[in-house]
């Protein structure tokens, strides 16, 4: 039986397309990506927020490689991740070390088994909620890195489906955090109720930021740095930042629709 091969001009065809379509993707992600930033530019001087007072996450869960490259083109720097193999092997594609390497932000559930692999490769995570997780990933933060930025994961609206330590709970966790090495204790976290109108979206943003308040008020400088809110996904983005988020966390609109809800997975109660 004579084995048939593709002509040399039909594969040359199909890689013109192939990357032709590669090409487009890449260029619509860029565009996205353009119009988010623009848009928080926008919302930043409506608010009257400082010109860099609002950083972006690209939400780059179960997104290929490509998708990142694209964004890292035009400057994207930070990534939210929440499934950490998938994280590991794009850390280990796009590097952590480098000067112009991602800074990479964990934004998914963490149980006791995964601690060590977040310490050590992690630049942020935003889904802290329990002393017993804050102590393994200061015990595994290798002291060759900076210290890991943690965010204390706020249940901003008492769910019993959401993960995050409650605001009555909040003091006591932060003096069980504070003397721990190799962390930096740098603000609040919290994915509120689904609102519809923009006061209700402003509500629950605006307790986490008086939370902030309080907590630096008590602090002091014992708390320096404890100066970020990651609050806002593409839904409640201008709510969050009219109420003081540091960090908007944005997916669908910079790389597409894809399988899955929302932004940001919310860690599951019980995971810490």
């Amino acid at each position: 039986m004579e084995s048939r091969t593709a002509s040399p001009d039909k594969v040359s065809s199909e890689h013109l397309s192939t990357k032709r379509t590669n090409d487009h993707h890449h260029q619509a992600v860029a565009e996205k990506l353009t119009r988010v930033r623009q848009q928080i530019i926008e919302l930043s001087k409506h608010y009257d927020r400082g010109a860099d007072s609002v950083s972006l996450l690209a939400v780059s869960k179960t997104r290929p490689i490509t998708d990142l490259q694209a964004a890292l083109a035009i400057g994207q720097r930070d990534f939210g991740e929440n499934y950490l193999q998938e994280a590991l092997d794009k850390i280990l594609a796009l590097g952590e070390t480098d000067t112009d390497a991602p800074q990479w932000h964990y934004i998914g559930a963490i149980q006791s088994n995964k601690t060590r692999p977040i310490a050590e490769h992690f630049d942020w995570v935003h889904t802290l909620s329990s002393s017993k997780i804050a102590t393994r990933l200061a015990n595994q933060r290798t002291a060759a890195r900076p210290p890991l930025n943690v965010l204390i994961q706020v249940n901003i609206d008492a769910e019993d489906s959401k993960a995050g330590v409650l605001a009555t709970d909040l003091m006591p966790l932060i003096d069980a955090i504070l003397p721990l090495p190799n962390l930096a204790l740098r603000g609040l976290m919290a994915i509120p109720r689904a609102a519809t109108t923009l006061d209700a979206q402003r509500r629950p943003f605006r307790q986490l930021h008086e939370l902030l308040n309080v907590a630096q008020q008590h602090y002091g400088a014992d708390l320096s740095g404890f100066d970020q809110l990651s609050m806002g996904m593409s839904a409640d983005m201008e709510a969050a930042i009219a109420e003081g988020s540091t960090w908007v966390r944005v997916g669908t609109a910079i790389f597409g629709e894809r399988a899955g809800k929302g932004d940001a997975t919310l860690a599951p109660k019980g995971a810490q």
